[in-house]
Order: C-alpha cells, then structure tokens, then sequence
C-alpha cells in the first residue's frame, strides 16, 4: 500500500530526470554541431579560396570573412596563421595592408605589442597605403606606432610622416610640439629649435591646450628666445650671481642690476600671478625703484631654494609692495655648453611669500 501511494511521485522524478538527461544530450549535440558547422563553413571557404576563377573583390570577401570569423571566435593564434600564410604567398595582394592590419590587432589583442609594432612598421615599409571605410591603413599605423614605440629616433620618424603625408588627418600645431620635445629628448637640439620655431608660428599655438604639456607655450618661447639672445647676462654658478648683485645693492647701481637682469622672459610679478601673463613681463629699469630708497637684503638664500632655483629676500623698494624676493634660475640649455648649467636673475616676485 504504501508503494502504491508514492508511486505517482516516483513516477515524476523519474519522468524528469529523462527530461533533464535529454537536454543534456540535446545541448551536447548542438554544441558540437556548432563546432563542426564553423569548421565546415570554414573549410568552404578555404576551398573557394583556392578556385582560379575569383577576381580580387570575390577573393577579398572571402578572405574577410574566414578573417572575421577567426577573430569572432576570439582564435588570434588560427587568425594570424591564416593571413601571414596568406601575404607570403600572395605577395602581390593588393590589399595585404589590410590583412597585415588585422595580424597587428589580432597580435594587439594578444598582449604582443612588439611584434605588433613590427607589423605596423612592415606596412609602411612594404606595402601600399589602403583606404578602408574612408580610412588611410597607413595614417592608422603611424598612429599606433606613435604609441607602442619606446625609441625617440622611431618616434620622430613616425611624426615627421603625419605632418607630411596627413597634414589634414592631424593638428599640426600640437604635433610640432611633439616632434619638437622627441628631438629634445634625441639631443637633437638643432632640430628641437627649428621645431620649436614652426610651434610657435601656428595661430593658435598660445592658445591650444595639448595633454600633458600645460606649459608648451611658455617653455617653447623661453627656448626660441633664448636661443637668439646674446645670453651675456649669465654667471658661472649662484654664488657669482648673488653677490654681483648684493654688491650693486650696496652700492645703489642700478646700471648693473639692469645688466645682470635677464634679457629674455624677466618676469615682475606676485605670487599669485603666471608667469605668462602679459603684465607680468613689462620692461622696466631699476633706476626708477632705487632712487631714494634704501635697499637692504637678507644675509643668505631664503630656505625655498635648490639646486636648481634659488630666492633672494629684499626689501625698501616701494612704500605699497616693499619686500621683494629676487628669483635666479639655473639655465637649461644643452645646445650651448658654454651657457648650460650657469645661472641667470629670472625675475622678480613682489611681496611676502604666500
């Protein structure tokens, strides 16, 4: 009796574990044949691959879609397999730019970034350029290549082929500064200036915001303008400079702290300014601010100071601003060894520091 009463629910378990162990099987079944329909249809292909009969656009299509399928299916390795084989065979494929392009990205995706590198490069050594979807193959490489390539030298081959061959794919402005810091970093200084000068004479070169460089503008006109100054005013070392003009405060000369002041780039300024701003860098003579007032200065360098910059406190110039701090600087110009690493009076911030 009571095999009779659980017997319909013995029933149902077992009805059920017959459905569930036919879904298993059904879905193994689908699964493999998905896998053997992917490798048939790719094996299709293949064979239409290889008929004499194909132009190139029939021969481009299925190419791409063997490609595109691989690639899908996320199998990188089978991806660059078949288009490497396919561009050493096939030299003369009007569009291996193309496929060397998807061996670079299947290699990208791989986390292989030299030899994806290698790839680019090959494209623009040894094929022709390709549009794809409106697209240049080659601007796309340089791109990349600007990117994935760690040598300064490559680098700035890559850039010099962007401003030349797609002047209107870029914004040339912020590629001569680019260029013009690659050559900084190559010491190639000739070249950095020259550069430096074609940034400079873009329209919107004091304007344009680049990133990374906040100070592109100031740094490149300090260079340029450096660069074609008589650069007289500079000492061998700080200590020259500091008492030069400790001296000439002594001694209420202000004829030689004009001379001892920076010609390029002096700036007057408070701590709250930029040095760019315009008001900032008015021409001034000393004269007028030392004429009846006595001037003093603090013994040694204020504590801010290192090896590279340094702050002279002073004060009795102005009954309004009376303290100001006199800021030296060491030049940083590698293309002149006769002036690199002295120093120079920068410029002047007025009142106390903030």
């Amino acid at each position: 009796m009571k095999i009779k009463r659980f017997l319909p629910a013995l029933l149902s378990i077992y009805m059920f574990s017959i459905v569930i162990l036919s879904l298993s099987a059904c879905s193994g079944h689908t699964n493999t044949q998905k896998n053997t329909t992917f490798e048939d249809h790719q094996e299709e292909l293949l064979q239409i691959l290889e008929s004499q009969t194909l132009n190139e656009k029939q021969r481009y299509s299925i190419i791409k879609q063997i490609a595109d399928s691989l690639r899908n299916k996320q199998d990188y390795q089978g991806l660059i397999l078949f288009l490497t084989d396919w561009v050493d065979k096939n030299p003369d494929d009007m569009y291996n730019s193309y496929w060397l392009l998807m061996t670079a990205y299947a290699y990208l995706s791989t986390g292989a970034e030299p030899v994806a590198e290698y790839y680019f490069d090959r494209i623009l050594q040894q094929c022709q350029d390709l549009l794809v979807k409106g697209n240049s193959v080659h601007f796309i490489c340089l791109q990349n290549l600007i990117q994935l390539s760690k040598t300064p030298a490559h680098r700035i081959k890559y850039f010099n082929e962007l401003i030349n061959k797609f002047p209107q794919n870029v914004n040339t402005t912020e590629l001569y500064l680019r260029l013009a810091l690659e050559y900084q970093n190559d010491s190639q200084w000739s070249n950095a200036l020259k550069t430096y000068s074609l940034f400079l004479e873009q329209p919107d070169a004091t304007t344009i915001q680049i990133a990374g460089e906040p100070d592109a503008y100031k740094n490149a006109r300090h260079l340029v303008d450096f660069n074609n100054s008589s650069k007289d005013w500079t000492f061998e070392s700080l200590p020259a400079l500091e008492n030069a003009v400790k001296k000439a405060i002594r001694n209420y000369d202000w004829r030689a702290l004009d001379r001892y002041k920076a010609k390029v780039n002096f700036f007057s300024m408070s701590w709250k300014q930029d040095e760019n701003d315009a008001n900032s860098q008015e021409e001034f003579s000393m004269y007028s601010w030392m004429r009846g007032n006595r001037i003093r200065y603090s013994d040694s360098l204020d504590e801010a100071s290192n090896p590279n910059e340094a702050y002279l406190r002073t004060w009795g110039w102005h009954s309004y601003v009376s303290v100001w701090y006199l800021y030296f600087r060491k030049v940083d110009f590698p293309l002149d060894p006769d002036i690199h690493g002295n120093w120079e009076w920068a410029g002047i911030y007025l009142g106390n520091k903030l």
